[in-house]
C-alpha cells in the first residue's frame, strides 16, 4: 500500500520522571491511533529524558527504561511505534531507539555517531555502534535483533539516523539509501539554538531528496532538566519537499505532526538510481507482516501543512526563555517567580519574559489547562483570567537607595503594573547604613567613596538579596538572578547581590543585544500582536548600576565600555580564542571610525585582565538557559581555568604591537 500516514511525535520529558515520560509517550500515541496514523517516531531517549547525566551510569535507569517500554507495548494495537531509550549490550551502553509493531518488539536499532562538542558528552555515557553490524539482544525470555537495522513492513522499508548520525559528513543515510529504504525517522533530542530550525530544515529537505525517500525528524520539547531547551520542532519531507512543520515552543504535554507518504512515488522518482536491497550482512528479514498499514481514505487531505513559524532571533529568544521559565517552575514546583526589579533593562527584560511565558502558555495551552499544569500552587485555581495568574505568580520587589533615581522607580512600577505583577517597595539605606556602621566600628576609621569605591558599591547591591530571598522562601517561588552575558564575561557583578538566584535567564544574552529586544519588545512587539508598551520606561534609561552618589553619574558603560564594543571583544576573544593582539586589530578595524585607538587599546586591555580573574564568578553563576554557542557557561560550555596566567604575556605583546604601530605612524611608515 503506497500511501502511508506517519506522524513525528514530540513530547515534554523529565529526567527519570517515569510515570509522566510514560503518560506523555502513551498520549502521543492515543492521538495518532485516533488520526489512524501507522507509524510514529517519537524523540531520541524519550523513555528516560536525554539529560540524565551520571545517571546514565547506573544500572537501574536501564532497567527502568525497559520495564517503560513493557508499560507502552500493550498500547501500540494496529501502530508502529518507535521510541527511545538506553540499552546495554555486551557491558557497553548505547543510545537504542526501539521500534514496537501492533504489540510486538521487533527490534532495537543504536546510534552510530555521539554528539560530544558544546553541551553534549555523549561519550561520557554511551559508545557509539560501528555502521553494518547487526547481533541480537536478549531482554527476559526474548532474543531481538540489534544493531544496524533495516525494518521492513508489509514492503515498506523503515531506516534510522539518530540525532547526531544527521549531522556528520558521513550520515547513515548514504547507506540507507543503496539498502532501499523508504523512510527514514530521525529521532533527536537537539537543542534549541537560534535559528537551528532552519539547518533542520535544510537536512531534511535534502536528505529526502537525496536518498530518494520520506525523512521524519521530530525532537524533544521544553526545559528537560534545567539548562537546555528543546523547541519541538518536527516535520516530514519527502522527494525534496517539505510536507508538514510542526509549532514549536507548544506548552502541550505531547503532540504529534502527520503527514501522508506515497512510496510508490518516491520509489518512482529514484528508479534508476536507487540500489536494490543487498544481500548478505546489511539484510534484515521481514520482522512482522504488517497487514493493517492503513491509507488515507480522504484523498482531498493527502496531505496535513502547517504555516512555518518563521521566527525573527527577537521572536525566538522570547519564545524559549518564557518556556524555559515556565517549565523551571511546574518542574520544581516552585509557586512563582521573584524578581528584584531595578527598573533597569536586566531585571526589566526578566519581568517581561516571566510575563510572557504565561501568556504564551495561556495561547499554547488555555487557562483551564494552564491552572492543571500548576495544580499544586492553589493560589491561581480560582482565577478567571491570566492577568489574575500573573498577578499570583510574578513578584517583584523594588529596593532603592539614596542613589536611586525616581526614574528607575518609576520604570519598574509601570513595568510591574502593566504584566499585572505584584510590585513591593522598599527601602534599603538604613540596613546598608547598618552594615557600615558596623564594619567602621571595627576597622577604626570612616568608609569613603574616595577610598572604598567598589565596597560601598557592593554593599548595597548585597544588602538586596536578604529580602528577595526572604520573600522568594515565604511565597515557595524561585528567585531569578538579572545578572546578564556581558557582566559574567567581566565579572561586572556582584556576587551574593544580583547574581543570586535559582536560575539565570538572561545569562546566555550579551547586553547590547538584550537592550535592542526590549526596544523590539515594546514597539514592535511580541508574535506581532503583543506590543509590552510598559517598557517605554526602561527603555528611556541609560544602563547605570545606581551604585555610586548620584552627582557622579554612573553608568555601566562608564565602567567597563561601551556594551557594543564589549560584545564584539568577548566574541572574538572568547568564541573565537584570539589572542590580544589579534582581537584589537579587529576592534580597531570595526570601531575606528567612533572611538580612538587609544580607548580601544585600553578596552581590549580591560577586557582581557577582567575576564581572568574572574572565572570564580562564572563557576557560581546560577545555572543558565542555553541559548546559542556564544554561552560562558563553564558548566555546559565554556571552560577556563579559575586560576591562570592572567594574559600577562599576551598582553605585553599588544603594548609592544600597538607603541610599534604608533611609532611607524609618526615617521610616515605604513602600519603592519
Amino acid at each position: 500500500m503506497p500511501n502511508i500516514k506517519i506522524a513525528a511525535g514530540v513530547v515534554n520529558q523529565t529526567p527519570m520522571a517515569w510515570v509522566s515520560n510514560r503518560n506523555h509517550i502513551i498520549e502521543a500515541i492515543a492521538e495518532a491511533q485516533r488520526q489512524d496514523v501507522s507509524l510514529l517516531c517519537l524523540p531520541e531517549l524519550c523513555i528516560t529524558g536525554y539529560g540524565c547525566e551520571d545517571a546514565f551510569y547506573g544500572q537501574d535507569i536501564v532497567s527502568q527504561a525497559f520495564d517503560s517500554v513493557l508499560d507502552i507495548v500493550p498500547h501500540t494495537e494496529n501502530i508502529a511505534v518507535s521510541v527511545g531509550l538506553p540499552v546495554y549490550h555486551h557491558h557497553k551502553l548505547y543510545n537504542a531507539h526501539c521500534l514496537i509493531v501492533n504489540k510486538r518488539i521487533q527490534g532495537l536499532v543504536l546510534k552510530q555517531n555521539l554528539a560530544n562538542n558544546g553541551i553534549h558528552y555523549e561519550t561520557r555515557w554511551f559508545h557509539a555502534w560501528p555502521a553494518g553490524q547487526r547481533d541480537e539482544i536478549k531482554i527476559g525470555e526474548f532474543n531481538y535483533p540489534i544493531g544496524d537495522l533495516v525494518f521492513e513492513l508489509n514492503g515498506v522499508r523503515i531506516g534510522y539516523e539518530i540525532c547526531e548520525d544527521a549531522w556528520v559528513a558521513q550520515r547513515p543515510g548514504r547507506v540507507l539509501y543503496e539498502r532501499g529504504v523508504d523512510i527514514i525517522l530521525n529521532p533527536s533530542a537537539s537543542h534549541f539554538g537560534f535559528f537551528k530550525s532552519q539547518t533542520r530544515e535544510r537536512f531534511v529537505i535534502d536528505a529526502s531528496r537525496a536518498f530518494g525517500c520520506s525523512y521524519l525528524y521530530t525532537n524533544l520539547l521544553g526545559n528537560e532538566a534545567g539548562r537546555v531547551v528543546y523547541d519541538g520542532d518536527a516535520m516530514i519531507a519527502s522527494d525534496g519537499a517539505l510536507l508538514v512543520s510542526g509549532p514549536r515552543f507548544s506548552y502541550a504535554d505531547s503532540l504529534i505532526v502527520v503527514a501522508v507518504i506515497d512510496t510508490d512515488q518516491t520509489r518512482l522518482n529514484q528508479v534508476q538510481n536507487r540500489a536494490p536491497l543487498p544481500q548478505g550482512n546489511w539484510k534484515v528479514p521481514v520482522l512482522f507482516d504488517f497487514p493493517d498499514i492503513k491509507p488515507v481514505l480522504n484523498q482531498k487531505a493527502m496531505f496535513e501543512y502547517w504555516e512555518k513559524d518563521g521566527f525573527l532571533k527577537e521572536e525566538e529568544f522570547a519564545r524559549a526563555v518564557s518556556l524555559a521559565l515556565f517549565d523551571y517552575l511546574r518542574k520544581s514546583r516552585s509557586n512563582g517567580f521573584v524578581i528584584s526589579l531595578s527598573g533597569g533593562a536586566d531585571s526589566s527584560s526578566i519581568a517581561a519574559l516571566c510575563y510572557l511565558a504565561t501568556w504564551f502558555a495561556h495561547e499554547s495551552i488555555g487557562l483551564d489547562k494552564f491552572k492543571a499544569k500548576l495544580s499544586y500552587i492553589k493560589a491561581i485555581q480560582d482565577a478567571e483570567t491570566i492577568e489574575d495568574v500573573a498577578k499570583k505568580i510574578i513578584f517583584t520587589i523594588y529596593q532603592g537607595t539614596q542613589n536611586s533615581s525616581d526614574a528607575t522607580y518609576q520604570s519598574a512600577q509601570t513595568l510591574a503594573t502593566y504584566i499585572n505583577a505584584t510590585f513591593y517597595n522598599i527601602d534599603i539605606d538604613g540596613l546598608v547604613e547598618q552594615y557600615k556602621q558596623l564594619i567602621e566600628s571595627q576597622i577604626g576609621r570612616k568608609l569613603s567613596w574616595e577610598t572604598d569605591d567598589i565596597a560601598l558599591q557592593n554593599i548595597q547591591a548585597r544588602v538586596r538579596a536578604p529580602s528577595a530571598w526572604l520573600l522568594t522562601n515565604i511565597s515557595n517561588a524561585l528567585l531569578l538572578s538579572t545578572s546578564n552575558r556581558s557582566e559574567a564575561a567581566v565579572g561586572y557583578a556582584t556576587m551574593d547581590g544580583d547574581t543570586s538566584g535559582s536560575i539565570s535567564p538572561i545569562a546566555g544574552i550579551d547586553k547590547h543585544w538584550l537592550r535592542h529586544w526590549l526596544l523590539w519588545a515594546e514597539q514592535e512587539g511580541v508574535a506581532s500582536q503583543l506590543k509590552l508598551t510598559g517598557l517605554s520606561g526602561v527603555n528611556n534609561l541609560q544602563p547605570t548600576a545606581e551604585l555610586r552618589p548620584m552627582d557622579k553619574h554612573q553608568t555601566d558603560e562608564d565602567d567597563l565600555m561601551p556594551y557594543d564594543v564589549l560584545n564584539h571583544i568577548e566574541n572574538w576573544a572568547i568564541r573565537d580564542k584570539k589572542s590580544p593582539t589579534e582581537v584589537f586589530k579587529r576592534i580597531e578595524i570595526q570601531f575606528t571610525e567612533t572611538h580612538n585607538r587609544e580607548k580601544l587599546l585600553l578596552w581590549t586591555e580591560r577586557f582581557f585582565k577582567l575576564w581572568g580573574r574572574n572565572q570564580w564568578k562564572r563557576e557560581r553563576y546560577a545555572p543558565s538557559f542555553h541559548l546559542d554557542d556564544h554561552n560562558l557557561d563553564p558548566r555546559s560550555w565554556c571552560r577556563f581555568p579559575i586560576l591562570s596566567g592572567g594574559f600577562e604575556k599576551e598582553l605585553a605583546d599588544l603594548r609592544v604591537y600597538f607603541d610599534d604601530k604608533n611609532s611607524n605612524k609618526r615617521k610616515g611608515k605604513i602600519g603592519f
